[in-house]
């Protein structure tokens, strides 16, 4: 990675901490030039191999769609997707990867934001594709569901093909030759009786924080609702986001990590406690060794916004390799947006 384009301080530290020979522009990309994150890359247009970006997805996110300005279209921050498409006009890369939330490509106030960026790639020469992925088809062991729009100028791009199956959603059919979904006990069981990592963040309690213990694993607030015969019959059907007092299943794939999350929206551990950092850098596929600079609650955006870096590598490999070559030989990543 030759350069990259980021706002936050402390996910600029974090870069620094772990890519040390990549150039770390720190600022709004609404205020830099193509031509100063080429300097610092030191490329000129045409050279890069790769552009990478992932403008903030709360613009599209179906969690916002009370708020009348965003179903107007009306987020200032969706204006952030024209500056990666500036920055892909001007630096001319071989190939592309754009990522964001999968709801960016409903049929609702959403869809003219997608059409325009299928048709701003198609007038600036790149062959495109899109598809929503899912993290643990290839190998990631949480459930995390994004939309990838890959491009290239060489030909029409591929996405890598799955590596697992298993169930997601209404997902009744997979590939049963494939190696099946990662699991979250797999990837942070051996975690669980580490008192050395505790956090002092760790415990829930305030109003909901006691029944955890009473959720069974995999299972959230659903669990006290009178449509499941609980006899406290505390919340309605439905009633909250599916995540509330949501709890791992050692033996299923981790629900989506959030950035972000409230005090009792979930995946909590099957130990009824917040998972703590290593766990969530193991669940998004994140080197134990990798440096998150700032504070817990920081960490936790950084880790949460991130793609996990093992769905990132098959993307970005496939799409470099070619449609004719899937050897999938190491890459050198030249210029990234954030």
């Amino acid at each position: 990675m030759r350069a990259c384009l980021e706002y936050e301080a402390d996910a600029c530290s974090s870069l620094r901490a772990n890519f040390p020979e990549t150039a770390v522009i720190e600022a709004d990309i609404r205020n830099v030039s193509t031509a100063e994150l080429l300097r610092a890359a030191r490329l000129r247009p045409g050279e890069a191999e790769l552009l990478v970006g992932g403008p903030p997805c709360t613009p599209f996110s179906k969690s916002g769609y009370w708020l009348e300005y965003k179903r107007k279209g009306l987020d200032p921050e969706a204006s952030l997707l024209e500056h990666y498409l500036r920055i892909l006009d001007e630096a001319r890369p071989r190939a592309f990867i754009l990522e964001n939330v999968f709801a960016l490509a409903y049929r609702n106030h959403n869809r003219p934001w997608l059409e325009r960026l299928l048709e701003t790639f198609d007038q600036l020469g790149y062959r495109v594709a899109h598809r929503a992925l899912l993290a643990a088809d290839y190998g990631v062991p949480q459930r995390r569901q994004r939309l990838f729009i890959i491009g290239s100028l060489e030909g029409m791009p591929a996405f890598p093909a799955p590596t697992h199956g298993g169930p997601h959603e209404t997902r009744k059919h997979w590939d049963r030759s494939l190696a099946p979904h990662a699991t979250s006990g797999e990837a942070i069981g051996d975690l669980a009786g580490r008192d050395d990592l505790a956090e002092p963040e760790e415990i829930v309690g305030g109003k909901y924080g006691h029944l955890l213990p009473e959720i069974p694993p995999g299972d959230n607030y659903l669990y006290f609702t009178a449509k499941r015969g609980h006899p406290q019959r505390l919340f309605g059907w439905r009633k909250r986001y599916w995540s509330f007092l949501l709890k791992l299943d050692p033996a299923q794939p981790a629900p989506t990590i959030q950035a972000q999350p409230g005090p009792y929206v979930g995946p909590f551990h099957w130990h009824n406690r917040r998972l703590r950092l290593l766990e969530i850098k193991r669940l998004q596929t994140f080197p134990d060794e990798h440096v998150v600079v700032g504070s817990r609650r920081s960490a936790q955006v950084q880790i949460g916004n991130a793609v996990p870096p093992l769905l990132a590598e098959q993307v970005a490999r496939a799409l470099l390799a070619g449609p004719d070559d899937k050897t999938a030989a190491p890459v050198q990543l030249d210029l990234v947006a954030a």
